[in-house]
């Protein structure tokens, strides 16, 4: 079975507790999706100057966050890892010319084990972690997604895990207001305006030149590394390297009103 790319937005660590929209759809898209038989996730939580992909046969959970509810530090995701698959994405990798390692001791981040946990909580498809670099574009995650599309013809999932917008300052101005400001709703409508729009033209190059001519850019995104898993998750949508991708939009919300809580599916065209 071939499998479709996925970009989430992941949310806060307390999804995996915390009542929301995004919680509802991870849970029935679990119940829903056909069951894959592997998992390779590009995580915003994952940074490093030079692509990695995690090759440990049991990796950790880690809880790269503080100040939640304790019984988050006591929970775990248990997926067993593919040390072998880890080692055909870094080979693919090197072979779209894109510098790679195997990281033995890579675990699971926040990025990957909330939503997991909550669309797969039986925790037995193996799960691959692939790393983004912040200091890299667009153009480079795509071609890291290009990389992985080929996987999804082995009924692998691939996933970008980040978020579509992602102002943490603004998030918090509006939870201590109890609204968003008006200038904050217009910065992110303008932005997934323009978002949904380029995807629904299948304007791929004009998505990669997103700091550029995407509105309202630096607001949404102040650090690029919560939108990177985009580019890796809409490479890979690419499996016959055309650039014509059929994007579907399975989920949008926002959270406190700041957020922007999009879900993609990414298919090539027919």
């Amino acid at each position: 079975m071939k499998q479709p790319a996925l970009f989430i937005s992941h949310g806060a660590p307390d999804i995996a507790v915390r009542p929301s929209p995004v919680r509802d759809y991870l849970v029935q898209f679990g119940k829903d999706h056909p069951r894959p038989d592997a998992i390779i996730i590009a995580s915003a939580h994952y940074e490093t100057l030079r692509p990695e992909v995690g090759g440990a046969a049991h990796p950790e959970t880690i809880y790269d966050f503080g100040g939640f509810a304790p019984e988050l530090y006591e929970m775990k995701y248990r997926a067993p890892g593919a040390p072998e698959l880890a080692a055909e994405v870094a080979s693919a990798f090197r072979e779209a010319g894109l510098e790679a390692r195997v990281n033995p001791a890579a675990g699971f981040d926040h990025g990957i084990w909330t939503p997991l946990i909550l669309a797969f909580p039986q925790a037995d498809i193996p799960v691959v972690p692939v790393s983004v670099q912040p200091d890299e574009d667009a153009a480079h995650h795509y071609r890291l997604g290009r990389a992985l599309a080929p996987f999804r013809d082995r009924n692998i999932l691939v996933v970008g895990s980040g978020h579509i917008t992602h102002n943490l300052r603004a998030m918090f101005q509006a939870i201590r207001g109890g609204a968003v400001d008006r200038a904050t709703e217009t910065a992110i409508d303008g932005f997934i305006g323009w978002i949904n729009g380029k995807l629904a033209e299948g304007d791929v190059a004009s998505l990669l030149k997103w700091m550029e001519e995407a509105p309202h850019a630096l607001a949404n995104h102040p650090t690029p590394e919560h939108f990177m898993p985009f580019f890796v998750a809409l490479g890979a949508g690419d499996v016959k390297g055309s650039g014509a991708v059929t994007a579907e939009l399975a989920h949008s919300s926002k959270m406190f009103g700041a957020f922007n809580s999009d879900f993609w599916l990414f298919r090539e065209a027919a």
